[in-house]
């Protein structure tokens, strides 16, 4: 179970970078390239080797159902100081593939919810990540 893989703060973050990627059930090559880039960004890299987390979360992933309970104990470990930084973290995560299903909303809104995000900071937020994708993408600002 999740609770003997997960040891540090490190590996906490990487797997709900993980979650937030497959909660859809796939792993796509954008996302790939999202997560990665994500650890660069918050310095996991340095302290986690990436193929042996992606294994540890995919020994574990299928048996999560209580999506709270498992984000819960993800959020209690990681401690986040700047809750708005890892919540844009994630749904930069789940809208990387440019689709948003109902298990993706809903696991945005539990996530919030225990990071204590505001509806009209997710509006923004979300707003934000779909503008930077449109940016990146045409190049045009």
């Amino acid at each position: 179970m999740y609770t003997t893989e997960i040891r540090s703060q490190e590996q906490a973050i990487c797997h709900l970078f993980f979650h937030c990627c497959l909660k859809d059930g796939t792993f796509s090559e954008e996302e790939l390239t999202e997560v990665s880039s994500k650890m660069v960004d918050v310095g996991l890299y340095k302290q986690l080797d990436f193929k042996e987390e992606i294994q540890r979360y995919k020994s574990y992933g299928q048996s999560v159902i209580n999506d709270i309970a498992y984000l819960e104990f993800l959020v209690k470990m990681i401690a986040p100081v700047n809750n708005l930084a890892l919540y844009s973290y994630c749904a930069e995560l789940i809208l990387s593939d440019s689709t948003l299903s109902p298990g993706e909303e809903s696991l945005l809104v539990k996530i919030a919810a225990l990071l204590d995000v505001e509806p009209a900071e997710q509006s923004v937020i979300k707003r934000l990540v779909a503008q930077r994708r449109v940016v990146k993408a045409e190049k045009i600002v």
